[in-house]
């Protein structure tokens, strides 16, 4: 069994659900067959009146620590300003309204141990019993593979990873670029030399509510879209070529065909995906 010292990172703000955050935390810490030595809770702005009980419940606990931001601020800010008051070498990411699974920590810690920088794995989505998904997200598991493929669709699933702490702040942290904030900082991290990887197990199973798809499109997100295949071109993440297909199919079609075309595509990728393997 691992030794490594590490930190679940868990943000949460105003649209989360006391009960959800109860059991993410849970899920995540005590739960674990390979407990966190640290808990980090950053109160990203003013929050309700059972989330406040919580955290008051939780604050008094032993290696648990809470940071108060007095105005929301985004997940990314959320995130840095919890990365540095992390005093562990290893961190681990966790969303409010997912449950990971008692085996994720004891899988991914010794991944990084080997000598990965970053580590994700296979999510399953659930709507409302976390014991009962429906759809199994893949992952591409061979860094080498992993980094090709980064080029069209972003190589790792947000709320599955776990991570060397100074690799992620050797790119600055998380950038200011909404709802693409962590494709971002794996692209640079990419382009520097860091090494990426997933666990093709299901580790985390993440709450897909009833208007996900809806997020997942629209005018902002291909705003966000554009400005992402920008920097990626910019950078030299893609070539011109590239950049040009991703500005088609991620922005022009995908962000922002309707709602139930967009839920079409995306379980159809989902199901290429799985097909064609994930070496």
């Amino acid at each position: 069994m691992s030794t490594s010292q590490f930190t679940v990172l868990m943000p949460v703000y105003h649209g989360d659900n006391a009960r959800f955050v109860r059991a993410a935390f849970r899920s995540a810490t005590v739960e674990q067959q390979l407990a966190p030595s640290h808990v980090m809770i950053v109160v990203d702005g003013p929050v309700g009146s059972d989330i406040n009980r919580w955290v008051d419940e939780i604050s008094t606990t032993k290696g648990v620590t809470v940071i108060r931001l007095p105005q929301h601020t985004g997940l990314a800010n959320a995130l840095n300003v919890g990365l540095q008051h992390v005093t562990t070498p290893l961190v681990a990411r966790v969303d409010a309204d997912d449950i990971s699974l008692p085996q994720r920590f004891a899988v991914q810690i010794p991944m990084l141990e080997g000598g990965l920088d970053v580590v994700g794995s296979a999510i399953a989505e659930f709507t409302d019993d976390p014991s009962q998904p429906q759809t199994v997200r893949p992952v591409y598991a061979t860094p080498g593979v992993l980094a090709k493929r980064a080029r069209l669709s972003c190589p790792l699933y947000h709320p599955s990873v776990v991570f060397r702490r100074a690799a992620v702040l050797r790119e600055g942290g998380y950038p200011a670029l909404p709802r693409m904030e962590d494709y971002l900082l794996w692209a640079r991290m990419i382009m520097h030399g860091a090494k990426l990887g997933n666990s093709p197990e299901v580790l985390v199973h993440y709450r897909v509510g009833s208007g996900a798809y809806a997020r997942r499109g629209g005018r902002d997100m291909a705003r966000s879209e554009a400005q992402l295949q920008r920097e990626f071109l910019a950078m030299g993440f893609v070539t011109r070529r590239q950049y040009l297909r991703n500005r088609l199919i991620r922005g022009a079609l995908y962000r922002l065909m309707p709602t139930g075309l967009r839920q079409f595509a995306y379980r159809l990728w989902m199901r290429l995906l799985r097909r064609g393997g994930q070496n």
